[in-house]
């Protein structure tokens, strides 16, 4: 999908000339190779930094050419109520556009974004600007995401005190996955963001990288917030590890628990059996053939199984 917007009177519109607009900005999501071939004609910008974010395996880095410059950072994303991945996301800036490449949809970059609603920094003029602020925006998903992963996190825990089976386990090793991606991937985008702040000083790529006003301090949060989800992620990462270890061993207690329960009544219920089978022989037993003898070894049962029921909870096996 192609679509091209620009701001006008501080409002991003969707632009429907065929050829290449002045400050703009050129959104592509999956495109196709007729799509990737007619942006490269009309910005000049070659295909394969255009093809960079379409293979998923791709890591933050920041490639230069004469009139572009790719700056490709990892962005993450929800798989399911408990998985988490990182795709990658490419920011071209050139002289007169920036383009932005991925393979999926993302909450950073939204399509609905067109009106009076759209963000503040959608401001296709200010190039730099709109790619710090982009790096910015990155780092803070992240950290939503770690928050999430936390309360999910203490959910599992409660129903793992409890549990004898492995699906909460299973739950916590996907997000440890999950978790592990964040780590690669914030410790590429964290490269990128601290190149990007020494490239700011290098007077020859100021036609693509023109500096604005607090354009610096946007950059300098963004490192800070990168900074930060990696500590957290870092963190959430060791304790999730933890807790698996530990909560296999009160899966494995829980049911050697329930095994030590069921065997107690299995010695309970044995001893009646056990009495009634002696009296119950073919051959000469006490009390044979009088009317006291069913109440003797009625009795005789539950005594020896009260006994040893006390017998089994002074042994805490109750």
């Amino acid at each position: 999908m192609l679509t091209v917007y620009k701001r006008f009177d501080h409002q991003l519109q969707i632009v429907t000339d065929s050829g290449p607009v002045p400050r703009s900005w050129i959104r592509m999501v999956n495109p196709t190779p007729d799509e990737i071939n007619s942006v490269s004609q009309a910005t000049g910008v070659p295909e394969d930094l255009l093809r960079a974010a379409l293979d998923s395996e791709e890591r933050s880095r920041i490639e230069i050419e004469d009139n572009c410059m790719l700056v490709l950072t990892n962005f993450p994303v929800l798989r399911g109520p408990d998985m988490y991945d990182t795709l990658p996301l490419g920011i071209i800036l050139t002289p007169d556009q920036v383009i932005t490449v991925s393979l999926e949809e993302t909450e950073i970059l939204p399509g609905n974004i067109v009106g009076p609603g759209a963000p503040a920094y959608y401001n296709t003029g200010k190039r730099t600007r709109f790619l710090f602020q982009i790096l910015y925006k990155t780092a803070k998903v992240y950290l939503r995401f770690i928050h999430q992963i936390n309360r999910q996190t203490d959910e599992i825990e409660r129903h793992l005190r409890k549990s004898m089976n492995n699906a909460e386990v299973f739950r916590l090793f996907d997000m440890e996955k999950g978790l592990t991606y964040f780590t690669v991937a914030l410790r590429s985008n964290g490269l990128v963001l601290e190149r990007l702040l020494r490239l700011r000083k290098n007077s020859a790529l100021q036609h693509l990288l023109p500096q604005y006003e607090e354009d610096e301090d946007i950059l300098e949060d963004a490192i800070i917030e990168n900074r930060q989800a990696l500590e957290m992620v870092q963190m959430y990462s060791d304790i999730l590890s933890g807790m698996m270890d530990a909560f296999t061993s009160v899966i494995s207690n829980n049911l050697n628990q329930v095994m030590k329960l069921l065997a107690s009544i299995t010695i309970l219920i044995s001893t009646p059996t056990m009495i009634s089978s002696f009296w119950g022989m073919n051959v000469g037993v006490p009390l044979l053939g009088q009317q006291l003898g069913f109440w003797v070894v009625l009795g005789l049962s539950i005594g020896l199984t009260g006994l040893a029921g006390f017998v089994l909870w002074k042994k805490r096996m109750f």
